[in-house]
């Protein structure tokens, strides 16, 4: 997985056209994919920039980025990742900036006709093939494993566990049959038509996912004006009302995570 992310971040992305020198290079979490197709798009033509985005679970992009990946923009998707990144002093704009919300879903195959349960209902049942993002790997998997933890510190003999790299990995798993359900992001739910919610507050667990973002210290000095205005770009009404348009919640605190 870490080496496929660094091909992909050297090459940035596999076009077949070559890559411009000025190209505002942004790692992001696969959660963004549906969002960012339109965002990017209206911040190339308005900004007159060249963007290129390398779509990968974000601990193993900010991984990476403390390595010295040739990343601009970071948005992970977990603020947390960013946080960190912080602390190590790797990011250029005093930290991370929240600018997206969701929460954790329990979801199964939208063609199954199989009865709907709670996650309290699916507790009991040890033979429930439930996929889990990675925590090793995946922000959506650490956030999980945190959560699930509080609610019964013994869910891992609860179920018969498959972990995956991160939320697309989970919705395919559950749509070609190798699990029963799993938990993902709200906003992977939304925007996937192979899955459908079953429990919006699975146990209780109604964790608000704070999305961060960040100039990171990999910033190309040639970049650099760009990422800036990406960054605050993202922060503009018109583009929040987007992301409320993708699966985001809206009402959160748009600020810095430390303050």
């Amino acid at each position: 997985m870490a080496i496929t992310l660094v091909v992909g971040i050297l090459g940035i992305v596999a076009t077949g056209e070559p890559v411009q020198a000025e190209a505002l290079t942004i790692g992001a979490a696969p959660s963004l994919r549906s969002a960012l197709r339109e965002i990017v798009p209206m911040f190339e033509k308005e900004y007159d920039a060249a963007v290129k985005v390398v779509y990968g679970p974000s601990q193993t992009f900010r991984r990476q980025i403390e390595k010295g990946a040739p990343i601009d923009v970071f948005l992970p998707a977990a603020v947390g990742e960013v946080e960190k990144l912080q602390k190590k002093k790797l990011t250029l704009n005093g930290g991370p900036r929240v600018y997206a919300q969701t929460s954790l879903v329990l979801v199964m195959s939208a063609s199954s006709h199989v009865l709907p349960i709670s996650f309290r209902e699916a507790l009991p049942n040890g033979a429930i093939r439930m996929a889990l993002g990675d925590p090793k790997t995946s922000s959506l998997g650490e956030i999980t494993a945190q959560a699930l933890a509080k609610v019964d510190p013994a869910y891992k003999s609860r179920f018969k566990l498959v972990h995956a790299a991160h939320a697309e990995d989970i919705v395919d798993l559950i749509h070609t049959g190798k699990a029963d359900m799993g938990i993902i992001y709200r906003v992977d739910a939304i925007n996937n038509a192979s899955v459908r919610i079953i429990d919006e507050n699975p146990a209780g667990m109604h964790i608000p996912v704070l999305f961060g973002e960040a100039v990171v210290s990999t910033c190309r000095e040639a970049s650099l004006n760009v990422a800036e205005e990406f960054f605050d770009f993202i922060m503009s009404p018109r583009i929040q009302k987007l992301l409320v348009k993708y699966g985001f919640d809206h009402g959160f605190d748009s600020v810095s995570s430390n303050g």
